[in-house]
This record gives C-alpha cells, structure tokens and sequence, in this order.
C-alpha cells in the first residue's frame, strides 16, 4: 500500500493555467517529473525561477553560500500581516542579530527543562480523545489542538484553556482560512512603497491575534519587571542580550517573534502528527510496535525519550512523506551557473522538500512508508543530502529539536491510550497552503486499548 499523494499536472500547461492551479493548490500543480529532475527553470513575465532536487545545489544554497542566496523577500509578502518582522521573514544583520537572541532559548538543554509542559499537553490531548471514541474523529482538529497547548505552556507557561490563548488558537484559524498560500505580491515585484493586495479578512485576523500576543508579551514584560516570571522560553527570549550590542527585544519585536514561534511551531507540528497518526492507522503492524514500545513512558521523565527509538524513526519517516513546509525559496543576489545554466541575480530558488524526499534517483522505494529505511545505507545518505523538513545551515529552524521531541512524545502517548484506524471512503488527500494538510481533513477511529 502506497500513502496518499497528490496527482501531479500534466507537464505542458499555459502560465494562466499554472497560476490558477498553483493558487489552488502549490502540490498537484507540479509536474511529475520535478520527482525526477536534478534542476527545473520556470519562466513568466515577471521573474524567473529554478527548482533544485540536485544535493549538492541544495547544499550549496542552505549551507556553502547562504548571505548569497537570502529568503525571498516576494514569498514572505503574504504572511508579513501577521509576522510583521519576525526572524522568519527577515535577511542579513537583522535576521542574524534575531537568531543570536532567540538561539539560545532552544539549545540542547532547554529541551530537558520544557519536557514536563510537553508531557502535561499531551496528557490533555488524551483526556480529551477519551471522550471521542468509536466515531469518527477529524484528528488535524486535534493535533491543531494539542500543538497549540504545548506552544502555550512551553512560551507562556500557559495551558490553552487560558482566555487569551484560547483566543489566539481560535483567531488563527480564522487566518488559515483566509490566507493563500500565494499572494499576488509573490508574483509581481512591487516596491516597498505601494500598498499590498491582502484582504480585508486576513488583515483584521492578523491584527487581532498581534492585539491578543501584544496583551501576553506586555504582561511578561511587567513579571521580568517585578522578578516574578516563571522560567520558560519567553522568559529567556525576552532577557537574552545579542552579545554584539548588548541590547534586547523590545515588546514589538517580541511581538513579531512570539507570531512566529506560534505559526511555526503551531502549525507545523499540527501537520507532522496528524499525518503520522494517518500512517499508523495505514500500516497496523508498525502502530502496535510503537505502542508496545510507549510502555517506556511509565517513566514519566525525559529519560523515557532515549527509549521512543521507533516513535522517533516513524516521526522522521512522516516528516519526510508530509514535511510540512513543502517548499522553501531564496533568491540570487548575484549571477550563479547551475548545470551549465545561468541563474540570473533576481531569480527565484525554490527548494522543494516534497519533491527532494520523494526523488526517485535518490530514496529507494521514495512512495513507501519505510520506517526501517532510516537504518540501511541508503536512508542514512539521504537523511544527511536529501532531507531538509526543518531546512538546512544557518537558517535550519531553530526549533526542530524540540520538534523532535514534541512529535515522538504525542505520538506515542496516543498510541499508548488508542488504536487508530482509517475511517473508510474519506482518504486524505494531501494540499500545501500554509502547510501540507488534507483537503478535506483526516479522519480516524479511535478505540481504547
């Protein structure tokens, strides 16, 4: 059985074509054989672009030359309503003054301290999945959920039953929906100065989940104030000094910041596990091995996660079918050959997980859901050349650590409570908007073990 992909166009369409299916959505408007090119060259009237499946460009882009190949400024235009200037969208010595402040919130260490609030939204996940059983269960609703709590607890020492961050996740949904994936800004190259085409809707969502972050990061300010603000990665972000200035966020920053953290962490993390839940209910025999193994969390400190070795190589094995930013652009800030082409400055540089982890030339059987492979010689060449799901170099996603242990941890919570399996007649079918989620949700039984 081969998990479920999008059909890909046929290879000949007009632009206009290409457009509307790209709007649409950004997966099922590729071609099939980008799962097989080393390098594709797209043109339209307003700029040229390269996808790169090629390891060694890749590599070249994200780690060798990467202040040569900055993130499109164009991509970002559709999210800057909500992320303003956080260190998603930001380039050169602003982009680097953030990651100087912000990496240290998540070094090694600080994973031990956030574990608890991990465990304990876990924990609330599955008290709340105890009530859904035998029936029909849109999981990314839950996942969504869950991975919402533990961004609060983990940020804000907060569950999401608190009112302003119930307000948050409900906010951001709302901005979901009415947030495409391209905005017309990523097409035409508009000077800072003219006005941007965002809708009505997605500007007053944006702006009332910054009113809603503005009242927490305010309140957090005021506690460092009086010496009384518990010790968790606001905490620490807001009391970092850049070692080169000596300054700190400020409440606008933070601002920007604390969105971003929430859509990265939120959003992505939602996908990841609603997707390898999926699996599991595809593939039984690799469900009930990760639930055997989540009797290792009778141990309920973060010593149990050097035991969740197959929740971890399921996880990873989801990441690589589903990774939930399917595709990352950068720019040429200066003229570049690539396989005897010539890469304009200006050019637009996708680099495509989706594509590069399902490349045929590359990942044995790359359809297969193969949790095993991550153990022969093959899957370890590819999980150092070909798979970036949080990125790669300088600008790899400073929480992808702590993403590998909230994914593991849930899933092997769940599976320790519930069986899951596929509820007929409604098989996801797999969409990139702001991240790679069903078209229609995915649905799921649960049974009580």
């Amino acid at each position: 059985m081969i998990p479920p992909k999008p059909s890909a166009r046929p290879d000949d369409v007009s632009l206009w074509r290409y457009l509307r299916l790209f709007r649409a959505d950004l997966l099922s408007a590729q071609p099939a054989r980008l799962y097989r090119a080393w390098m594709a060259e797209f043109r339209t009237p307003f700029f040229r672009s390269f996808l790169l499946n090629q390891p060694d460009l890749v590599r070249e882009v994200l780690k060798t030359r990467p202040d040569d190949f900055p993130k499109s400024a164009r991509i970002g235009e559709g999210l800057r309503p909500l992320l303003g200037e956080s260190v998603f969208l930001t380039n050169d010595a602003a982009w680097k003054r953030q990651r100087r402040i912000i990496d240290p919130a998540f070094e090694g260490g600080r994973l031990r301290d956030t574990f608890p609030a991990i465990r304990a939204a876990g924990e609330a996940m599955v008290a709340r999945l105890e009530g859904r059983t035998g029936q029909p269960v849109e999981i990314e609703a839950e996942t969504s959920h869950a991975a919402a709590d533990v961004i609060f607890r983990t940020l804000f020492s907060i569950p999401i039953e608190h009112e302003v961050a119930a307000q948050v996740f409900t906010r951001f949904r709302d901005y979901q929906r009415s947030q495409p994936i391209l905005n017309i800004a990523a097409l035409v190259p508009l000077p800072r100065w003219m006005p941007r085409f965002f809708g009505r809707r997605t500007r007053a969502s944006a702006a009332r989940i910054r009113a809603l972050i503005a009242r927490l990061t305010h309140a957090r300010m005021r506690e460092i104030e009086d010496g009384v603000a518990p010790d968790d990665l606001a905490t620490k972000i807001m009391t970092t000094t850049d070692p080169r200035t000596g300054k700190r966020f400020d409440v606008d920053e933070m601002i920007d910041q604390v969105a971003i953290f929430f859509l990265a962490g939120h959003e992505t993390s939602a996908s990841a596990l609603a997707w390898t839940l999926y699996l599991m209910a595809l593939y039984p025999v690799w469900q009930e091995r990760v639930a055997s193994e989540a009797a290792a969390l009778e141990d309920e400190t973060f010593a149990a996660m050097a035991k969740l070795r197959l929740s971890r190589d399921v996880f990873r094995e989801a990441l690589r079918l589903y990774p939930p930013v399917p595709m990352m652009v950068r720019e040429a800030s200066c003229p570049v050959r690539f396989r005897e082409r010539d890469v304009p400055a200006g050019a637009q540089l996708v680099l495509s997980p989706w594509h590069l982890h399902r490349h045929t030339r590359l990942w044995d059987d790359p359809d297969a859901f193969d949790p095993a492979r991550w153990h022969t010689e093959n899957g370890k060449i590819c999980q150092r050349e070909a798979y970036i799901p949080f990125s790669a170099g300088p600008r790899v996603c400073p929480g992808a650590g702590f993403a590998m242990v909230e994914g593991p941890l849930l899933l092997s919570m769940i599976l320790r409570r519930f069986r899951v399996i596929a509820v007929k007649g409604r098989e996801p079918v797999p969409e990139a908007h702001l991240t790679v989620r069903s078209r229609d949700g995915i649905w799921l039984e649960l049974r009580a073990r």
